[in-house]
């Protein structure tokens, strides 16, 4: 198994990310491997994201992770060491906020109860909100309102999953992302506990449930009829033949999470990470009465305790978070010393190259410079694009304008929608939308399927400060898979931009111009010294013209770009004075 890099305290890695899934190229993790090999990609990529697919997981495309081993139908120890000798460097997940529910912890929990040693490790709900709230009539207690108002949500209801345990007692754990319960086909045998009921009877309950639940019903909606004087036991033996898979949020109040937390960042480390991205930090400090997001200075609190943990074992860890650029979140974290991504980028490059304008593009860039910001950066990604994160927001009584302006950042919506994209929402704790969160796209179909705007819109992010980080799709010119994101349902508008390509495609892809002159840039950001320097500026008047130039001793490197015709040239001085010059298209 490969050792984790030594890494400077904080430091980012140089060069290019290259982001996938372990079964994104190819069927397994060895066919991101193989594409590596291929010479075309020399001096390209350095360090690789891979998703948390690579651990055992069931739900969530890898977030709803059961344990931190390696999912070996993907990942194999020897890819691994193929990726080591090819000096490739790793960035992996820690989730930090949640398990999934066929967790070890979790399990052991279902079936000690409460003389398990993880009887702490989840949020019990009702415990949590003990004496500040009520208790409707499935048990659950609905928190006060002046503590429901705080909560966050990221779908509509209260953010619970009720578990029944064996011995027939329910209790509720908090469940901030996703959850999923599948109810077995009954029958009669499930019922021979319930006296006084005969075979008949029996059988005549199982054919009522399995009506019920094949409409969608939940167990609890069902009319049991004649049979209501045994609803508690009915209840019970439909419930234990539940399937469960959903993401409990973690106590970080028990120290046995924390020892997790330890032992998980030492495997990290094993398998060759020396990146860790922090999944969900800002949900997992919560205390009554504040809000269940970011709260401060717990939330500061956790941080500097995990980034301690992950310095043992020579990790960097990057805080991953989505929030208004007018809460100054950003600023926030560069000022305490973490990196952050560089979520504002790929709306604005939308932006530039829709409107033809460089002007909130280049405040932005600005202002990175200025405050010494350090960051990952992207286009595409996993998840989706974002937009929320464009916005201003009132703090205070005071407004923070956004980069953006609310007309024109719907319009851009508007723009991505109308070419295909998917729409994700955030709730109030009443169920109603209260804001939408991101675009589902790929990045090539945001921009209308243009090629030009594509080249464009890669030249732009490689010449951007901080480190780049490719999605693999976008890479390849990905378009939107609108069969996936309809096969998985309303969950599924993130599958529009997951789509596993063969190896025979990445071939045929790695044969397209588009995906060449990525790959050219690309190298040219990862090898050349100037990108080690210093990012310039030109204030330009015209507003459709972008000029960005590194500067490193002898070493230049600038990029001249036409934001309406999308035609730009990259030109690249070395210390001998040779000057090359990249012209698209």
């Amino acid at each position: 198994m490969p050792t984790g890099p030594v890494r400077q305290k904080n430091q980012l890695p140089g060069g290019v990310i290259f982001n996938a899934s372990p079964d994104s190229i190819g069927s397994c993790l060895a066919g991101a491997v193989k594409m590596f090999e291929n010479p075309q990609l020399k001096d390209t990529f350095s360090l690789f994201y891979i998703l948390p697919t690579f651990f055992n997981s069931d739900l969530d495309r890898g977030f709803s992770i059961i344990d931190y081993n390696l999912n070996r139908d993907l990942v194999a120890p020897a890819d691994l060491q193929r990726l080591q000798a090819m000096e490739m460097d790793l960035k992996l997940d820690l989730v930090l906020n949640h398990l999934s529910v066929n967790s070890p912890p979790f399990q052991d929990l279902i079936n000690k109860g409460r003389s398990s040693a993880y009887s702490d490790f989840f949020i019990d709900w009702n415990q949590f909100w003990n004496g500040r709230g009520t208790i409707d009539n499935d048990g659950c207690i609905i928190p006060d309102p002046e503590y429901l108002d705080q909560l966050f949500m990221r779908k509509p209801g209260l953010p619970v999953l009720k578990v029944r345990f064996p011995d027939g007692s329910k209790r509720f754990f908090w469940n901030t992302f996703y959850r999923e319960i599948n109810y077995a086909k009954t029958g009669p045998e499930d019922f021979r506990a319930l006296e006084g009921l005969s075979s008949a009877g029996r059988r005549e309950i199982a054919e009522l449930i399995n009506r019920a639940l094949s409409r969608g019903a939940h167990p609890d909606q069902i009319d049991l009829g004649l049979y209501r004087a045994w609803r508690e036991q009915i209840l019970t033996a439909v419930e234990q033949k539940a399937a469960y898979r959903g993401q409990l949020d973690l106590n970080a109040r028990s120290e046995k999470v924390w020892a997790f937390y330890d032992q998980t960042l030492r495997k990290l480390c094993r398998y060759g990470a020396g990146v860790v991205r922090l999944d969900a930090f800002a949900y997992l400090h919560k205390e009554p009465g504040r809000t269940n997001f970011f709260n401060r200075p717990g939330t500061w609190e956790y941080l500097d305790r995990l980034q301690s943990m992950a310095q043992k074992h020579d990790l960097l860890v990057v805080p991953e978070i989505h929030a208004e650029y007018g809460s100054g979140l950003h600023q926030e974290i560069a000022e305490k010393g973490y990196p952050f991504y560089d979520f504002f980028l790929p709306g604005l490059v939308l932006d530039a190259l829709e409107y033809g304008t460089n002007q909130p593009l280049l405040t932005w860039i600005g202002e990175i410079l200025d405050k010494g910001y350090r960051t990952i950066n992207m286009l595409g990604c996993h998840d989706g694009i974002p937009v929320l994160d464009l916005k201003g927001k009132e703090i205070g009584g005071f407004y923070r304008p956004g980069l953006l302006s609310d007309d024109r950042i719907d319009t851009t919506i508007e723009r991505i929608v109308g070419r295909g994209g998917r729409i994700k929402n955030l709730y109030g704790p009443d169920g109603k939308k209260i804001s939408y969160y991101q675009v589902n796209a790929t990045f090539f179909s945001a921009l209308g399927e243009d090629e030009r705007k594509l080249r464009l819109a890669r030249a732009i992010q490689l010449f951007m400060p901080g480190t780049p980080q490719v999605w693999y799709l976008d890479l390849f010119a990905g378009k939107n898979n609108y069969e996936a994101a309809d096969r998985c349902g309303a969950a599924g508008h993130k599958e529009i931009n997951r789509t596993n390509l063969t190896i025979e495609e990445v071939e045929n892809a790695l044969k397209l111009p588009v995906v060449l002159d990525q790959l050219d840039m690309i190298r040219l950001r990862s090898t050349a010294p100037a990108f080690k320097g210093r990012l310039e500026l030109d204030r330009t008047p015209e507003p459709h013209r972008l000029k960005l130039t590194w500067n490193n001793g002898g070493h230049r490197a600038t990029l001249c770009a036409d934001l309406i015709t999308y035609a730009f040239r990259i030109e690249h001085r070395g210390r001998a004075g040779k000057t090359e010059i990249l012209t698209y298209p």
